[in-house]
C-alpha cells in the first residue's frame, strides 16, 4: 500500500527497532510507496512512519530490494558527498564509503535469513543512507 512520507524530525531521529518477519508487510508499502514517487531510488520504513529497521533500494535495473535490520560493518574509500532526502528539504554533504560490508536479513519463504554482502558505488552510498535512517540519524 503506498504511504505517505513522514517528515517529523522526532520520529525520523529516533532509532529503529529490530524487525522481524512479521514485518514483512512493511517491506511491500515500501516497495510500493517507492514505486509511485518519481525518481526516487531508496526509502527507509521510518520515512513512512513505521519505526522498524526495513529498508528498499532499487537496483540500475530499477528492481526493488529489501533489506532487514541492515548494518554497515566496515567502509572503505571515504568521501565526502551531496545527498538528497525525501524527508529533507536541502541537500546536504556527507562522508560515504565506496565500498562497505553489510550485515541484513532477508526474507525468504516467511523466515528471516542473515546474509552479508559486499556493496560498492552507487548502492553502497543508497544503503549507507538508508542504515543511518534506521539509527535515526538525519543527513
Amino acid at each position: 500500500m503506498i504511504k505517505e512520507l513522514v517528515h517529523d524530525e522526532a520520529l525520523l531521529s529516533t532509532p529503529c527497532e529490530a524487525a522481524t518477519a512479521e514485518d514483512a508487510p512493511v517491506a511491500q508499502d515500501l516497495i510500493d510507496t517507492l514505486a509511485s514517487i518519481d525518481d526516487a531510488v531508496c526509502l527507509a520504513a521510518n520515512q513512512i512512519g513505521v519505526t522498524k529497521a526495513v529498508i528498499v533500494y532499487q537496483d540500475d535495473n530499477g528492481a526493488p530490494h529489501v533489506m532487514f535490520n541492515p548494518k554497515v560493518l566496515a567502509g572503505f574509500a571515504p568521501a565526502k558527498v551531496e545527498e538528497s532526502c525525501l524527508t529533507h528539504e536541502e541537500p546536504v554533504r556527507v562522508t560515504r564509503f565506496a565500498k562497505i560490508k553489510v550485515t541484513f536479513d532477508e526474507l525468504v519463504d516467511g523466515q528471516l535469513k542473515a546474509r552479508r554482502r559486499d556493496y560498492t558505488g552507487w548502492t553502497a552510498q543508497m544503503i549507507q543512507h538508508m542504515a543511518d535512517h534506521c539509527k535515526g540519524k538525519l543527513v
